[in-house]
């Protein structure tokens, strides 16, 4: 995970036991974050329509 993470391993641990991410969240994260740059990679980003809506959803009426 340290080397995922380009951090030390007492880095990862330091973040665990400081910020209550556990070693499995800390995976999923990694794994999220690359799935979202192989997404991007192959083209797959929000619509304008997409990135419109998302942004009037925390506009005030």
């Amino acid at each position: 995970m340290a080397a995922r993470s380009r951090r030390s391993p007492a880095e990862v641990v330091a973040d665990a036991l400081e910020h209550g991410h556990s070693p499995t969240s800390q995976e999923q994260f990694l794994d999220k974050v690359a799935a979202g740059i192989a997404a991007a990679d192959a083209g797959q980003f929000a619509s304008t329509t997409d990135v419109a809506r998302m942004l009037n959803t925390y506009r005030p009426t």
